[in-house]
């Protein structure tokens, strides 16, 4: 395996903020190699720029599996990378989103039963990205464990998936997802605002969130509960996570075309587009023909769309293609374009690749895709897009912006006439002049590896590697007192591979008992508080709405029950005299009513539940935590608490926040007024007594709440961690699976097993 040494270098670093990458370079040092799953949801287009990515990875050493949709299965096997179907049929999710290009769907797609189709889809697509977490390899059966997850945020899975597993996780995407004034989220068109439009763009962001939580968010949370073991989230935790998390993401746009907005924070970058390795390819006889007999043609091709009625978009096209006198070649697509037409000046063409075609054509017109879309740019063809959803009209105005070709023309607004000018605007050499600039600045870009760069710098480094064997990843974690009992001191333990537990085990230098799987990444998504007034009222909100659905389903039970081994009781109730049916209702009558007592059951445990939970626990919690976050409202950083996760852990917080409250308003007693004169005379002065005395007020009322806040907490996480077992026991057979796998295939060598033993005896 390949051993990641990224050094970083002044001019490097200089290099890579013109390139609009922010990276931490001096926080890189070395990354051992681990498994990372790659998450997609889209359509090919959406695959390939990920298939140069994990092509790009593999050659540091990791190990890549694409998890995406069944049909793709050989595409990623042409590239030797692993793949995992996650389900769904990427063509129905584009004849749906050309149905619907918005966000809110059509009165004519929730008519025709579309919505819960696609509902059903995201379920199946969250189960399968659960599994590609886990699951050996279904070909070749080769144990699996992700330590690692990229994905784009149409998966929907990701983050839930990372919480479940403590892993690193990484948003990759072709448009922006990450809150901006710069310009507006992709799916949300503004026609009229009196807001100040770079407010408008920023909030546009949020809305499309908390409007894919209203339609998703039921799904998510049922399959977070019974699938991953974790409790629910509400939609407006839930449309701002990534941001209050930070999650790292890279876009793999050009800065060329597309600068990275100002407002962007060092952990979102903009790498460049992702390009792959031009395949090989021999054209068949009728392409190559094509392009002998006369000047380059136009290319023409909407990839993935499925179109409502391909046969008037091919009208359009060959109508004025034939009174412009312009050759084509047309790419038949999912929507089989041209279909039993047939024309001397025009070649209906099937799968071929770009990176080939487009240095053979004079220009191109296409549905918006961001792959087809740069590679017809690197390609300095002049480009006109025809968007039909997501981020296509997007990728339609930048390039029209950038001079590189006409104004986007929606796919329903397509004319004779229009795409006339389309084609006079694609044959300009003014727009070939600028799609040459914008070439030859792509060109200069390597997208693929500063996206790794962005991936590697983003890690958290310290929790990666083993203690005992740095190019291994440290997956085990053993205890500090096992270590103590050996005359051995670590703070926290220390992290070991399997390797380095094969030759521990082998020396009788391991208690086995004692180790425990290593979390990398632990984060939780909870509520984000921002002060002890909305942070109080919504707990007390959110148990009243909990005691509320446990008293209707007390109250709802009976009905329920009746109803579901009586279906047809109503429409039946004329036989008073004693017959088969009357006797097997008769038996029917304790399964009724014990399926009604288990019910009402759940309800009482519901309603006693919200109220012990929400008075003893979410009260006190929202409490401590709203009064510690109160800096945040004046611009002040405060210290975010890890993961509590039994009653030794929140003891543990409870204590560092106890020390911190109390000593944290002293120092800035001083620090802040000082800070404010330095940088704004007087009046800083009073603004920094100012935040020092609210500091005085909130941090020793959270220190002191947080006593009895956190101990509980984690009092309560033990108890619910009950209900995790299966879940957890699910993550552990799969590490065990991997780990006894792999060293059988890879036993520790002489030089590493010297320096296990060397590092461990050096512990004192």
């Amino acid at each position: 395996m390949h051993h990641l040494d990224l050094t970083s270098k002044k001019d490097e670093e200089t290099d890579l903020r013109l390139a609009g990458t922010n990276l931490r370079t001096s926080a890189i040092t070395k990354v051992p190699p681990f498994n990372i799953v790659i998450q997609i949801v889209g359509s090919r287009g959406d695959i390939q720029p990920f298939i140069a990515l994990g092509t790009e990875l593999k050659l540091y050493g990791h190990r890549i599996r694409i998890a995406t949709h069944d049909v793709f299965k050989n595409f990623v096997h042409e590239s030797d990378l692993e793949f995992f179907p996650i389900g769904a049929d990427p063509s129905d999710l584009m004849a749906y989103m050309v149905k619907n290009p918005g966000i809110i769907p059509k009165f004519s797609t929730i008519k025709a039963g579309d919505i819960g189709k696609k509902r059903a889809m995201i379920a199946e697509i969250l189960e399968g990205c659960w599994k590609s977490c886990l699951e050996p390899d279904p070909d070749t059966g080769v144990p699996f464990i992700a330590e690692a997850i990229i994905a784009n945020p149409p998966s929907f899975a990701h983050i839930h998936c990372a919480e479940a597993l403590s892993i690193p996780l990484h948003m990759m995407f072709t448009m922006p997802w990450s809150p901006t004034k710069a310009f507006p989220h992709p799916l949300v068109n503004i026609k009229r605002s009196n807001l100040d439009p770079s407010t408008a763009n920023y909030l546009t962001y949020g809305m499309i969130g908390m409007i894919t939580w209203q339609g998703l968010g039921d799904i998510i949370n049922n399959w977070r509960e019974n699938t991953l073991s974790l409790e629910p989230i509400g939609a407006i935790d839930a449309a701002g996570v990534m941001e209050s998390l930070q999650v790292p993401y890279t876009y793999c746009w050009s800065p060329s075309l597309v600068p990275k907005p100002n407002d962007w924070p060092l952990h979102i970058d903009v790498c460049g587009f992702f390009f792959r390795e031009e395949p090989q390819y021999s054209p068949p006889k009728d392409i190559d023909e094509f392009l002998r007999a006369g000047p380059p043609p136009l290319y023409i091709g909407f990839g993935s769309i499925v179109m409502e009625d391909p046969a008037s978009v091919t009208e359009i096209i060959l109508s004025t293609l034939r009174k412009r006198g312009v050759r084509a070649i047309v790419s038949r697509g999912w929507s089989n374009l041209g279909e039993m037409r047939e024309d001397e000046n025009v070649l209906f063409i099937g799968d071929c690749p770009h990176e080939w075609l487009f240095k053979r054509v004079s220009g191109v017109v296409h549905h918006g895709g961001a792959g087809t879309t740069a590679c017809g740019l690197l390609n300095a063809c002049p480009t006109s897009i025809i968007p039909f959803f997501g981020d296509q009209p997007f990728w339609g105005d930048m390039v029209a912006a950038a001079g590189a070709g006409p104004r986007p023309v929606h796919h329903t607004s397509l004319t004779e006439e229009n795409f006339t000018v389309i084609i006079e605007t694609l044959l300009d050499p003014n727009t070939k002049r600028s799609a040459e600039a914008i070439a030859a600045k792509m060109r200069c870009e390597q997208g693929v590896k500063r996206a790794v760069e962005s991936f590697h710098s983003n890690l958290p480094q310290k929790n990666l590697a083993c203690s005992l064997l740095p190019t291994e990843s440290g997956v085990w974690m053993y205890d500090a007192k096992a270590l103590k009992k050996q005359g051995k001191r670590a703070t926290e333990g220390i992290r070991l591979s399997p390797k380095a537990i094969t030759v521990l085990s082998k020396h009788k230098l391991l208690d086995l008992t004692k180790l425990n799987l290593q979390h990398s990444n632990p984060f939780c998504l909870g509520t984000e508080r921002w002060d002890p007034l909305t942070a109080t009222s919504s707990s007390i909100l959110a148990s009243v709405v909990d005691f509320s659905h446990g008293f209707g389903t007390l109250v709802s039970a009976p009905v329920k029950a009746y109803k579901h081994y009586h279906p047809a009781k109503a429409s039946s109730s004329s036989s008073s005299d004693v017959s088969p049916t009357a006797k097997t209702t008769t038996a029917e009558t304790p399964i009724v009513s014990s399926g009604a007592s288990a019910a009402s059951k759940a309800g009482v445990n519901k309603m006693m539940t919200s109220l012990i939970k929400g008075s003893l626990v979410d009260f006190p919690v929202a409490l401590t935590e709203g009064l510690n976050n109160v800096p945040l409202l004046y611009g002040e950083k405060v210290r975010k608490r890890r993961p509590i996760t039994d009653w030794k852990s929140g003891s543990k917080e409870a204590g560092k926040n106890f020390v911190k409250g109390f000593a944290d308003p002293i120092w800035c007693l001083f620090k802040q007024p000082a800070v404010g004169l330095t940088k704004h005379g007087g009046l800083g002065l009073v603004t920094g007594l100012g935040k020092a005395g609210m500091g005085l007020v909130v941090k020793p009322g959270s220190a002191m709440f947080g006593l009895f806040a956190y101990p509980a907490l984690g009092i309560y996480q033990s108890i619910v961690s009950v209900s995790t077992l299966a879940t957890q026991a699910a993550i552990l057979q799969a590490r065990v699976a991997h780990d006894a796998f792999f060293n059988h295939v890879h036993q520790p060598n002489i030089e590493e097993e010297a320096e296990v033993l060397r590092k461990f005896s050096e512990l004192k």
